[in-house]
């Protein structure tokens, strides 16, 4: 009988959190007169913003399908939810009480944090609570979404068949396509392909003392609008949904043995054209769109080639640790750069060299601090208040382990 576990998938997790910490490493750490080069600017070029939105979107599809894994037969609904809170809740807090720690949060005006900390802010179009506080967490906004939707999504998705699981996710993925040509189409927002997202650059040649999303002129303004096209194809919670149920849907092709490829070379090369292909489409399609497909079939064959016994780098130790801690290094690298502007870069200039300097800084502090928050806290907490259930050997599924397998058998 194949294995339950699956390490490549947690190593590959690390793959992702690293293609966003390099966008935001250009983006959020504030080093002048390098930021405003021509030599910086073609660096820009060839890391757009997509290259972290892919990171966002592989870890969208891959929280469904290692949700819909994991779901065992009788594992209450209750404990269920406990899990999911204790795994993003204290991590988030942590992170975001750093930040208000070393940069000067107006305590008094909660609306540029409290939305932050609930994490409900990307539910509204405005950058005043989209763009404060830790920048990355709007991203659990849409976890949250997923994992509170999953039980009661479940009964509706287990009453597909086996031999139309193909069928339901090619359905799932022309549904993405045809609501982001919505967004396009009938949205207020950017129409061309140009990326959008760029450096917020402040004047004069010297490095500021704080990124502008945590400057105190950032938390004083009343309102900033955003795009609407931009916000519904990007950060609406609703928006991201279909995504997680890709994964979700692939996890039981894996585990009814609907999806048997183990080689990766292929899905890897479609996810090569399909980002290629991000540079040449609106902004409504480059942000995640185009990569779901591919996402999907990349994470079914890691899986695969886990059950099949196939090993490569994401199953390795270092890996796997790396992979372990990936969700803490994705919430502490803003705040590690954060400090490091104000302790090293603010006040100072720097050519790409010092950029490269910071960078790298940034990048241990990040790892160290990650692996300090998920061994520290994350562990202990899930260890303590969220025991998983033994499975019911019963009803368990013989091959694989599918929470749909498991619900629809007596």
């Amino acid at each position: 009988m194949p294995t339950t576990k699956l390490p490549a998938l947690t190593g590959a997790r690390w793959w992702a959190a690293a293609a966003v910490f390099v966008l935001h490493a250009l983006v959020f750490l504030p080093v002048y007169p390098f930021q405003k080069s021509e030599l910086f600017r073609v660096i820009h070029d060839l890391v757009p913003m997509q290259q972290g939105a892919a990171g966002v979107t592989f870890f969208f599809v891959l929280s469904g399908f290692v949700i819909c894994w994991s779901f065992r037969h009788g594992m209450s609904v209750r404990g269920y939810y406990l899990r999911r809170l204790l795994k993003i809740y204290p991590t988030h807090l942590v992170a975001a009480l750093v930040l208000i720690l070393v940069v000067a949060v107006p305590l008094t005006r909660p609306v540029a944090w409290l939305p932050n900390l609930m994490l409900v802010h990307t539910w509204v179009p405005r950058w005043t609570t989209l763009g404060g506080l830790n920048v990355p967490s709007w991203s659990l906004c849409a976890e949250l979404l997923f994992y509170l939707s999953f039980p009661l999504a479940l009964p509706l998705l287990a009453r597909i068949p086996r031999h139309r699981l193909w069928w339901a996710i090619v359905g799932m993925i022309i549904a993405i396509l045809l609501l982001h040509t919505g967004f396009h189409l009938w949205t207020e927002g950017p129409k061309d392909t140009a990326n959008v997202f760029a450096v917020r650059l402040l004047p004069g040649a010297v490095s500021p003392e704080f990124e502008i999303h945590v400057s105190p002129q950032w938390f004083a303004q009343s309102d900033i609008p955003i795009p609407a096209s931009y916000w519904l194809s990007y950060l609406f919670p609703l928006s991201r949904l279909p995504e997680f149920y890709v994964g979700v849907l692939a996890a039981r092709m894996v585990a009814e043995g609907v999806w048997r490829n183990t080689r990766l070379a292929t899905p890897l090369a479609a996810l090569t054209l399909c980002y290629a292909a991000t540079w040449l489409v609106p902004i409504n399609y480059k942000m995640s769109a185009l990569l779901i497909a591919p996402m999907a079939a990349v994470v079914a064959t890691l899986a695969t080639r886990d059950l099949a016994g196939i090993s490569g780098i994401n199953s390795t130790r270092p890996m796997i640790w790396l992979g372990d801690i990936s969700f803490a290094f994705y919430m502490i690298q803003f705040p590690v750069m954060v400090i490091v502007t104000r302790l090293f870069i603010g006040g100072r200039q720097y050519s790409v060299g010092g950029w490269a300097l910071w960078t790298t800084v940034s990048l241990a502090a990040s790892i160290l601090a990650a692996a300090a928050i998920y061994h520290g806290i994350d562990k202990p907490l899930m260890r303590r208040f969220a025991h998983r259930p033994p499975p019911d050997r019963r009803t368990a599924p013989r091959e694989g382990h599918s929470a749909i397998n498991a619900l629809t058998k007596p």
